[in-house]
C-alpha cells in the first residue's frame, strides 16, 4: 500500500472510526472521548504523541527515516475534532447518542482522515525526508483551539518550526463528491462581534415623544450598518454584516429603557477590517445622537481571515491531478465562513483545501448543508481525504526549500496585506 492509495480494509477502518466519533460528539476544548479514541487508533504507529495541557488536543510526531542533515525540514497536517450543539435529525444507525451535540460539520471525517493519513506515512516511513506533526485540534466552533495549540507549541512539535501546513474541510451542497477545491489568497473571512447596547427613557407606548425609544433607534442601526456596508465599503474588498440577537421590552404599550442587538461582521483584509471597526461605531453613534439616546459599542475579534499560500496551492493542485477518484475545481471567491486554522497561516504558509463529501446522486442544491440537522456525509470520502493529506506531505517533504522560504509571518509575504 502506498500513499496514493487506500484499500477496503483501511477503508473499512476508517469508518468504524469515523462512525465511533460521530456517536460520541463533544463540543468545545475538552472532547476526553474523542481524545481517547483518536490515541488508540494511533496506537503501534511509530509517532510521538502528547497531549495537550489546558485542552484535548493530540499532537502525533512521526520522524522519516531518510537522512536530511541538520536542516531537517518538518510540515504539518491538521484536522479539527469538535462538534456542534446541534440535536441531529438523520436517522443514521451510527447517529449522535448524545443530546444536543452532534457532527454536523464533519470533523469526524477530519479526524478519520488524519488518522489514516498517519497509518499511511507510517508505512512510507522511510521515503520521507523530514517530520510530519498531526494536530489533532479541539475546539474549532468558537473556542479558538488552533490558537491555544500554537500557544503549547504545535508549530514547533517536530523540534523546528514547521515549514508548512495543510488542512482539509469536508463539504456537503458546495461541490460533487471527491472534488477538491481552493484558491490562493483569502479562501476564508475574519470574524468578528459587534455587540451594541441603546439606553433611551422609558415610557408609555401612547405617548413616545415622553420617552427616548431605544427601538426605533436600535432598528434605524439595524438598517444603517446595512446601508453602510453597502455605500461606505467598497465592493472589490468586501464586508458581510449580519445581525443576529436583536433584544427589546416587555410589554407591547411599554416603551423599554434599553435595546441590545449583536451582528457578526466578516471581511477579508487586514485595512477593510481595521476601516470597519471605526465605520460601524460611526454609523452607531451618529443614529443614536439623532434619536437623543446613548450607545455603547463593543466590537470582540473572533478569527482571522483564512488566507491560502500560492505555491501550496499550486501544490495541492498537483497532488490532486494524480490522485484517482479526485478532481481539482478553482475556488471561484472566498467563503464568508471563518476558520481558526488562519491562526496557523498567520505563522507558516500553507493552505486549507475543501472537499465534496455530499451523498452521491443527490443534487447539490437538494443536499443538507453542514451545520444542519440533517446533513450527510459519504464515508467513501474518507480514502480520498486520507490519500490526499498524506500524498501532499510525501510531495511537500520531498520538495522542502530552506528555512529562508518565501512566506515572512511578520509581513512580506505575497498576501501579507490580508489577514
Amino acid at each position: 500500500m502506498t500513499a496514493a492509495t487506500c484499500d477496503a480494509d483501511t477503508l473499512r477502518q476508517l469508518r468504524a472510526i469515523r462512525r465511533a466519533l460521530h456517536r460520541v460528539p463533544e463540543l468545545g476544548l475538552h472532547l476526553p472521548q474523542t481524545q481517547r479514541l483518536v490515541v488508540e487508533a494511533l496506537a503501534g504507529l511509530p509517532v510521538e504523541i502528547h497531549t495537550g495541557r489546558g485542552l484535548s488536543s493530540i499532537v502525533a510526531v512521526l520522524r522519516g527515516g531518510r537522512p536530511t542533515g541538520s536542516d531537517r525540514p518538518a510540515i504539518l497536517l491538521r484536522a479539527d475534532m469538535d462538534a456542534l450543539p446541534i440535536d441531529e435529525k438523520t436517522d443514521l444507525p451510527y447517529a449522535s447518542t448524545e443530546a444536543g451535540k452532534m457532527h454536523a460539520c464533519g470533523h469526524d471525517l477530519h479526524t478519520a482522515m488524519l488518522i489514516g493519513a498517519a497509518r499511511l506515512l507510517a508505512e512510507r516511513r522511510g521515503e520521507l525526508s523530514g517530520d510530519v506533526v498531526f494536530m489533532f485540534q479541539p475546539g474549532e466552533e468558537g473556542d479558538a483551539g488552533a490558537r491555544h495549540m500554537i500557544e503549547e507549541g504545535v508549530l514547533d512539535a517536530a523540534g523546528d518550526r514547521v515549514r508548512a501546513a495543510l488542512a482539509l474541510h469536508v463539504f456537503a451542497g458546495l461541490a460533487a463528491f471527491g472534488t477538491v477545491t481552493t484558491r490562493p489568497g483569502p479562501i476564508m473571512a475574519a470574524s468578528d462581534a459587534l455587540m451594541v447596547t441603546v439606553q433611551g427613557r422609558g415610557g408609555h407606548a401612547s405617548m413616545p415623544h415622553a420617552a427616548r425609544d431605544p427601538v426605533t433607534a436600535a432598528a434605524d442601526m439595524v438598517v444603517g450598518l446595512q446601508t453602510a456596508v453597502t455605500r461606505r465599503v467598497d465592493a472589490m474588498d468586501p464586508v458581510v454584516c449580519t445581525v443576529g440577537i436583536l433584544r427589546a421590552g416587555t410589554r407591547r404599550n411599554v416603551i423599554p429603557d434599553s435595546a441590545y442587538f449583536e451582528a457578526t461582521v466578516r471581511t477579508f483584509s487586514r485595512v477593510q477590517r481595521e476601516a470597519v471597526r471605526q465605520l460601524l461605531p460611526q454609523v452607531i453613534h451618529g443614529i443614536a445622537a439623532a434619536h437623543g439616546v446613548t450607545a455603547e459599542v463593543v466590537i470582540e475579534p473572533f478569527y482571522p481571515a483564512t488566507v491560502n499560500d500560492a505555491a501550496e496551492v499550486t501544490l495541492v493542485r498537483d497532488v490532486v491531478a494524480a490522485l484517482p477518484g479526485t478532481r481539482y475545481q478553482e475556488l471561484a471567491g472566498p467563503l464568508t465562513t471563518a476558520e481558526d486554522f488562519s491562526y496557523v497561516l498567520e505563522q507558516v504558509p500553507g493552505a486549507m483545501v475543501l472537499l465534496g463529501a455530499g451523498p452521491r446522486g443527490i443534487d447539490l442544491d437538494r443536499q443538507a448543508p453542514n451545520h444542519s440537522a440533517s446533513v450527510v456525509f459519504d464515508d467513501d470520502v474518507l480514502a480520498l481525504g486520507a490519500r490526499l493529506y498524506a500524498e501532499w506531505a510525501v510531495r511537500r517533504l520531498r520538495d522542502a526549500v530552506p528555512a529562508s522560504h518565501h512566506f515572512h509571518p511578520t509581513g512580506g509575504a505575497e498576501h501579507a496585506h490580508l489577514v
